[in-house]
């Protein structure tokens, strides 16, 4: 069914630009009221895409847009407690809805992410002052995240003027001990950053060989062989300020709408799954970039 809905809020759902401009050279009507517009709304997209009473749709709170004569409209569609986010443009008078990606050319697209990646007091690898940053977003249990941690190895030794930034993402409905491998790597980094790095190896490494039942003890060898003691590893585990610092990582994740591990952002833009090829490919791209001035910023 998630994939149901993310087919469906993928979907243009009526007209076009083209359509829009035809719209703004009429004469304005009347706008309708936010609430009956809403209602509209809800209404057209339910017989559109035949969302019966089962599928709970929410719409609002709308705003002014970006586009003129248009509302934001938030929508939220759910069904059996799986519920997938979007938004549509609601011209004023009612008449039209678009659905797509919304591009203000004059703004930097990668901006309001990097100004939400903080990076500071989080295990990293690499120049502080580089000029490309890869933060990862990763689950210790998570096989794909596995795969990315051997992907960024070569990357790390091509690249030496990168910086790699860790950020603990437990996806803890499906990954059983993956919060408390978060947990273990953060004492480990308090420890030191080069504590840090050999947990995440070791934990990676062994992963197929960890458990629920065998985590605690699979983890304090690793904590031992990195440096910590046991009484020193056991009491940080149970610090509140670890669990905090684990979860500011998952409130920033959230924050970027991730719902799956790994995913990697190059500079800002973000590279779901950490492919080898598009990694090196944004790499690349913003080492070599000189960012250019916006003709229609310079325009102005």
């Amino acid at each position: 069914m998630k994939r149901r809905l993310y087919v469906v809020l993928s979907l243009v759902l009526l007209c076009g630009m083209a359509g829009t401009r035809a719209q703004a050279q009429q004469t304005p009507a009347s706008a309708p009221d936010q609430a009956h517009l809403i209602a509209s709304v809800e209404s057209y997209l339910r017989n559109l895409f035949g969302w019966g009473k089962e599928i709970q749709v929410k719409l609002g709170p709308i705003k002014d847009s970006e586009i003129p004569g248009f509302y934001d409209v938030p929508i939220a569609v759910t069904f059996q407690d799986q519920t997938e986010d979007g938004i549509v443009y609601a011209s004023k008078d009612g008449k039209f809805i678009i659905r797509g990606e919304l591009y203000n050319t004059t703004k930097d697209p990668f901006a309001d992410i990097r100004s939400k990646l903080v990076t500071k007091d989080s295990p990293s690898a690499g120049p502080a002052d580089a000029k490309v940053t890869v933060v990862e977003f990763s689950d210790f249990q998570c096989p794909h995240c596995k795969i990315l941690s051997q992907n960024l190895k070569p990357l790390e030794t091509k690249y030496p003027q990168i910086r790699i930034v860790f950020k603990s993402f437990p996806l803890v409905q499906i990954h059983p001990w993956a919060m408390t491998a978060a947990l273990a790597t953060r004492c480990a980094y308090q420890s030191s950053p080069q504590a840090f790095w050999k947990m995440h190896d070791a934990i990676f490494q062994q992963q197929d060989l960890i458990s629920a039942d065998t985590v605690y003890d699979k983890l304090t060898e690793f904590a031992a062989a990195a440096g910590l003691t046991r009484e020193d590893f056991k009491a940080c585990l149970a610090d509140p300020a670890t669990q905090k610092s684990v979860d500011a990582d998952l409130a920033l994740g959230k924050a970027l709408k991730i719902n799956s591990t790994p995913t990697v952002f190059v500079n800002g833009r973000e590279n779901v799954g950490g492919d080898p090829a598009m990694l090196q490919q944004q790499i690349d791209f913003e080492l070599n970039s000189q960012q250019p001035p916006n003709p229609q910023t310079q325009a102005r």
